[in-house]
């Protein structure tokens, strides 16, 4: 019930940008408290296999169903890389929301021992230097599967460069509970 309560969640929220949608709020907290506590969560959308937004909280700030609302019109409307969603793709997106735990400081000498350290597929990874900061949630693995190719593409989202791990910078780790529309 949980899962499918946070997909139609992010759907409505997108949808109330095209026609009116009432989220009753209260009556949501009523069917799943966890919704009223802070929670993090990325929203992300996909049509056709191809990534269509992806908008998402590293660190709890808001409660969780805030969370799954701003992040799911976030992902829809304001994604950089995209242009806002139009009405007639309404039907055609795909929506996973991906609940993060709290990220944790990793500690590591080198990149040696760093990808000894990283778990793959279950790892979602935050990289960090001064102002530069990135993150790929675990499922970027199923793309970037290597660990060199998966730090590369991190450092160049960063803008630290494509061997950010000879600048040695701060890496967090965290987990997901993806929930994903069939």
């Amino acid at each position: 019930m949980t899962s499918k309560l946070y997909l139609e969640i992010a759907r409505n929220a997108i949808k109330s940008h095209f026609s009116p949608v009432f989220i009753d709020k209260d009556a949501l907290i009523g069917k799943d408290s966890a919704l009223g506590e802070p929670g993090a969560v990325f929203v992300t959308l996909t049509i056709n296999n191809h990534l269509r937004g992806c908008i998402g909280s590293i660190i709890a700030h808001r409660s969780l169903l805030d969370d799954i609302i701003e992040n799911a019109a976030s992902a829809a409307f304001r994604d950089p890389r995209f242009p806002s969603l139009h009405a007639e793709e309404l039907d055609k997106i795909i929506i996973e929301v991906s609940l993060l735990t709290h990220p944790q400081p990793l500690v590591y000498s080198d990149a040696e021992e760093l990808s000894r350290i990283i778990r793959p597929n279950i790892d979602g990874v935050i990289m960090r230097l001064g102002n530069h900061q990135a993150t790929f949630l675990p499922q970027v693995w199923e793309e970037l599967n290597d660990f060199d190719s998966f730090f590369t593409h991190l450092g160049l989202k960063a803008g630290i460069g494509s061997d950010p791990l000879a600048l040695h910078p701060d890496i967090y780790i965290y987990q997901v509970e993806k929930i994903k529309e069939a």
